[in-house]
């Protein structure tokens, strides 16, 4: 894997201040993971990297675009990215998972890989349902078809009217057994 080389930093050499780094991502590097959502992009990363004695926080802004498939056409776009993250590493006896943007590792670490970070930060500023942007605009056009309310109750107005399913004796006894609960 030496592509993976690629977003190792070495932290045992690091002095205890701020290093900048960044990363160049592209479809080589959405080949290393096996997920089915994004096929490809083209993205930037800075990555800031604060080191003191006890605690590393990454400081990461990755901007560019990723082609993913809409869940409407299932024709393949591209989504525009722009994620600010921050996650921390902070030293201890074994590595894990402490939080979900904490996690603790090993006294003697001497490099930590960022690709996993990266890749799983773009997923997750996808959007849940992934539509072309030619639907997005159909939806803007026509917001008021695309959402709809529905109601088990009648309103207060219907209710005065008189037209209470009580009065009509159309009921089936079932549901008659079911009011006398209350």
């Amino acid at each position: 894997m030496k592509k993976l080389k690629e977003y190792e930093i070495n932290i045992a050499k690091l002095s205890n201040k701020t290093h900048q780094y960044e990363f160049d991502m592209d479809d080589s590097f959405f080949d290393l993971f096996s997920g089915e959502i994004i096929h490809g992009g083209k993205l930037h990363a800075d990555v800031e990297l604060e080191k003191t004695e006890s605690i590393l926080t990454l400081h990461f802004n990755i901007k560019g675009t990723v082609r993913i498939t809409c869940d409407r056409s299932l024709e393949e776009f591209d989504q525009p990215v722009d994620v600010q993250e921050t996650f921390r590493m902070k030293f201890g006896p074994e590595d894990k998972e402490l939080d979900e943007d904490l996690w603790q590792i090993a006294f003697e670490t001497q490099q930590i890989n960022l690709a996993q970070h990266l890749y799983d930060y773009i997923g997750l500023s996808l959007p849940m349902k992934k539509l072309h942007p030619r639907f997005l605009e159909e939806m803007d056009e026509d917001s008021d078809e695309d959402i709809l309310i529905y109601s088990s109750k009648k309103s207060g107005a219907d209710d005065d009217s008189g037209d209470d399913d009580d009065d009509n004796g159309d009921i089936d006894p079932r549901w008659d057994a079911l009011r006398n609960l209350n």
